[in-house]
């Protein structure tokens, strides 16, 4: 049996950062990663919506220990002047993944038209993939749900780039 995934949660939201507001995606994604992904939560934290402490972060966790597989942001993808997670996650990330992210606005958008008013960004850094999660508990539960096919395939490719493609056939919507 292979080794869990590893993966790192950062809930970008201010309220929480200054201890004003109960962080309640961070938790219920790290839930969804267990039960979902089979994976390891190995790091969480909780920031600001500023742009450099966001960067620093994901740099951190990206490129140093723990060097999760996966590194989930929630929060900070709307369209308020404070939501800036989009744009320290393209600063930091040497390689985008939109189509990741045009999946999760599709099938966020069976539900409701507003899914696409989601600015997240996905893309690598390293061998660790960064995908950018709304906010709200709905959102993010919803949106990791969405895009849990594709992970396991995806990470792997990440760590190691002779693994086969998947030979079965096309992916159910989640």
């Amino acid at each position: 049996m292979s080794a869990p995934f590893q993966v790192a949660i950062l809930t970008v939201s201010d309220r929480c950062a200054r201890g004003e507001g109960e962080d309640r995606s961070g938790p219920a994604l790290a839930e969804r990663v267990a039960e979902g992904l089979a994976g390891e939560v190995v790091a969480t934290d909780c920031v600001p919506d500023e742009v450099d402490r966001i960067e620093a972060c994901l740099r951190r966790w990206a490129l140093e220990s723990p060097r999760p597989h996966l590194i989930l942001t929630t929060g900070g993808t709307g369209f308020t002047r404070r939501d800036r997670t989009p744009e320290a996650t393209l600063a930091v990330v040497e390689r985008r993944a939109p189509g990741l992210q045009e999946w999760i606005r599709a099938r966020g958008a069976e539900k409701t038209p507003f899914a696409y008013l989601s600015r997240g960004e996905a893309g690598t850094l390293g061998e660790t993939l960064i995908v950018n999660l709304p906010g709200s508990l709905k959102g993010a539960t919803e949106s990791f749900d969405a895009l849990l096919p594709l992970l396991p395939h995806a990470l792997r490719l990440l760590r190691d780039p002779g693994d086969a493609h998947p030979t079965s056939g096309p992916i159910a919507p989640a």
